[in-house]
């Protein structure tokens, strides 16, 4: 059994859950979470405390979704209550970020063309004055994480001079160019 899955999630005030069978929704002052996970797991709710245990302790795949399940509840328990962020910076001569619609991300990445970005729906982007540096919100965690990647994959740090999208506190090894004699 597993000790991650075995320890309660205790539900703060301010927050309601409601389970229905294998699916979970969480509401919270910041905005609302909702999953399904399969039915090799129980979920229980009593008393402002979420359980989660496995419905038959001899199948391999119960055992080992019990703690990965007690972590997502826990996540989103935690988004709705404080948002999860992510913090992007844009390092290149003429980069840049501007949202163009509600929307719309609109990358100058040194292309001959604006890379655009659809911004999935429950995800804020806050954009610095110069356009350099990039705050994803968001109350899922996996979304948030998601679209910072997928932000990041447009035009990936190169190593020789530093160019690109990085993750704030992202250390980027640099290499030495080509040397002439």
């Amino acid at each position: 059994m597993s000790r991650i899955g075995k320890s309660p999630i205790c539900v703060p005030p301010g927050v309601r859950v409601s389970i229905d069978g294998c699916a979970i929704a969480v509401e919270g002052p910041l905005g609302r979470n909702a999953k399904i996970f399969d039915d090799s797991i129980g979920i229980d709710f009593v008393d402002g405390v979420i359980r989660v245990s496995c419905r038959d302790e001899n199948d391999r795949h119960s055992r080992m979704m019990h703690g990965t399940v007690r972590s997502i509840i826990n996540s989103m328990v935690a988004g709705v209550v404080s948002e999860y962020s992510k913090n992007l910076e844009i390092n290149g001569v003429g980069f840049k970020a501007i949202v163009k619609d509600e929307n719309t991300l609109d990358l100058n990445l040194g292309y001959s063309h604006d890379v655009l970005y659809a911004i999935p729906e429950g995800i804020r982007l806050e954009i610095d004055q110069s356009g350099t540096k990039i705050s994803i919100k968001g109350v899922d965690k996996k979304t948030v994480g998601q679209v910072a990647s997928d932000i990041r994959s447009f035009y990936p740090v190169e190593p020789y001079k530093g160019k690109g999208v990085k993750i704030v506190g992202q250390h980027v090894r640099r290499k030495e160019g080509k040397k002439t004699a």
